[in-house]
């Protein structure tokens, strides 16, 4: 079972490997999981459903209840009984003897469900720190669309400028300086479109912990510096442990303990009863007892024992079936987060160093009246675009690191190998 410091720091590797370290207050992955376990109603749920479930134990750890009864009788009739001559009265003491540890079946079902919460309560928090997690992300991602939409701005203003000069020089068309101001607002267009995006990113953040006009700067991250993970198979052998499936070893215990329960029921309790009775006509008294018992106990349980039977029947199904959905999902993700991790690679190594350089010999071919203005304008967008798709690869492989390690639990992060050392040509 996986404590919430291990739970928690496994997410924090997700979005902050390979980081810089914090110089300053500004919000970390780290402080969101603290603001967000500190304040989330989810996250006080269990303790109040696990004083619901300690009540309901004590409940069931009690015996059955004594009872005191009187019973007057003999009185108000005809004849010798019209008066109070006759009459007897009844003073008793009754109760149920249970047979077939019906108090025990019924505290191990109760406590059952107790050490249930455990795995259930681990999934939620996971789950939860998983949202804060892509929540963050997508805070990041907006801020490096901003850094983006800064670069393109910057190297646009550089064609305005040039193109401006050729035309004062007389050797473009003012067309070629208005299409240049137009990509110049289009990519100032972009970058209030990051704004935008930046701020809805940190109110959807902030919304977790409760903080209405959110205050905080993100610490430094960059998304491009993807870790190296596990391989496969090693994610694959962590799935048993995940609370997903361990909560089905918990409900299985449930299910037995209900079975018990059930079974118990076949064994029929004794009713019986102690006391005296006086007998107002002659002044004696004299000791009663008896033990009474339901017939067809066995039959009537049956079909609770059935029932029992069929739900752990459906419990082993349900967890083959939920075993090859996590294991699914585990595959997909898998995949995902090396796919991208290639591609930020390729990109970082082959694609964009090869681009700039074009781009700058481009932009002083212009200058020099060697190249249109339009082959210039298309290397600057090839550049943009394909920055674009590299940080894309790069947030989707993130994201599928988040859900491996809500999936496992587990940090998975490699420090030891580079990721050049992990990903083939």
């Amino acid at each position: 079972m996986l404590s919430r410091p291990a739970a928690l720091a496994a997410l924090v590797v997700a979005l902050v490997a390979g980081s810089p370290a914090r110089a300053d207050d500004r919000l970390t992955l780290d402080d969101a999981f603290a603001r967000v376990a500190a304040t989330h109603p989810d996250l006080r749920l269990p303790a109040l459903r696990e004083q619901a479930l300690a009540a309901e134990l004590e409940t069931a750890s009690q015996r059955p209840a004594l009872r005191a009864g009187i019973e007057l009788e003999n009185v108000l009739g005809t004849g010798d009984y019209a008066g109070l001559d006759n009459a007897e009265l009844t003073l008793s003491l009754a109760s149920v003897l249970e047979r077939g540890g019906k108090r025990d079946a019924r505290r191990a079902l109760a406590q059952s469900r107790i050490d249930a919460l455990a795995p259930e309560r681990e999934a939620a928090r996971l789950d939860l720190l998983a949202e804060t997690a892509r929540r963050y992300l997508d805070v990041v991602a907006a801020q490096r669309q901003r850094d983006l939409a800064d670069a393109d701005i910057a190297q646009r203003r550089r064609t305005v400028v040039a193109a401006q000069h050729r035309f004062d020089a007389g050797a473009s068309p003012e067309s070629v300086v208005l299409t240049a101001q137009a990509a110049l607002a289009r990519a100032e267009l972009e970058r209030r479109r990051a704004q935008q995006a930046q701020e809805a990113a940190r109110q959807h953040l902030a919304a977790l912990w409760g903080e209405r006009e959110p205050r905080f700067d993100l610490a430094p991250q960059d998304p491009l510096a993807l870790p190296m993970i596990a391989d496969f198979d090693v994610l694959a052998s962590l799935l048993e442990r995940t609370p997903d499936l361990a909560r089905f070893a918990d409900q299985r215990r449930i299910g037995e303990a209900r079975l018990q329960l059930a079974r118990s029921q076949a064994k029929t309790d004794l009713d019986w009863q102690f006391g005296a009775r006086a007998f107002n006509g002659t002044d004696d008294v004299a000791l009663i007892a008896g033990v009474s018992m339901p017939l067809g106990g066995t039959r009537r349980a049956q079909p609770e024992i059935r029932a029992a039977q069929t739900e752990l029947a459906m419990l082993e199904v349900e967890r083959e079936s939920r075993g090859l959905s996590l294991y699914s999902t585990l595959v997909e993700a898998h995949g995902r987060y090396r796919v991208a991790q290639l591609e930020v690679l390729r990109l970082r190594d082959d694609v964009l160093p090869k681009l700039a350089r074009a781009e700058a010999a481009a932009e002083r071919a212009y200058r020099a009246g060697a190249i249109s203005y339009l082959e210039w304008a298309q290397l600057q967008s090839e550049r943009t675009a394909t920055a674009r798709q590299q940080l894309d690869a790069a947030l989707d492989a993130r994201r599928a690191l988040i859900e491996i390690q809500r999936l496992t639990g587990e940090a998975l992060v490699l420090p030891a190998r580079s990721m050049e050392q992990g990903v083939s040509p």
